[in-house]
């Protein structure tokens, strides 16, 4: 038997950074509520990087309806320096290209 996927839903698919308590972020993706995912990173239910930083922040959201493009953005979110990052936060979208790293070097 053969399961096909209905090809007319919208898949979405959330990438999110939160602020750690050690002020540290974090950046992830989820095809879940977003709610429920911050639920499971502040009450330590998998292992990994904010388990021992709890508790978590949300503070920054972007929705995609491919997965490929939701994951390239975490990656790319994830290289990026704490400055520019900070910058995503605030939506301060014209001030990225400044806070490229080899501009800062």
């Amino acid at each position: 038997m053969v399961c096909h996927r209905n090809r007319g839903a919208r898949l979405e698919v959330t990438v999110y950074i939160l602020r750690c308590s050690d002020g540290s972020y974090y950046t992830g993706l989820t095809k879940r509520d977003i709610e429920d995912r911050v639920d499971e990173h502040n009450a330590g239910s998998n292992p990994g990087y904010t388990q021992t930083r709890r508790p978590v922040e949300l503070v920054f959201i972007e929705t995609y309806e491919r997965i490929v493009d939701a994951i390239d953005r975490e990656r790319q979110i994830k290289g990026w320096s704490r400055r520019k990052k900070e910058a995503l936060i605030r939506y301060d979208y014209e001030g990225l290209p400044a806070l490229a790293s080899r501009k800062h070097r």
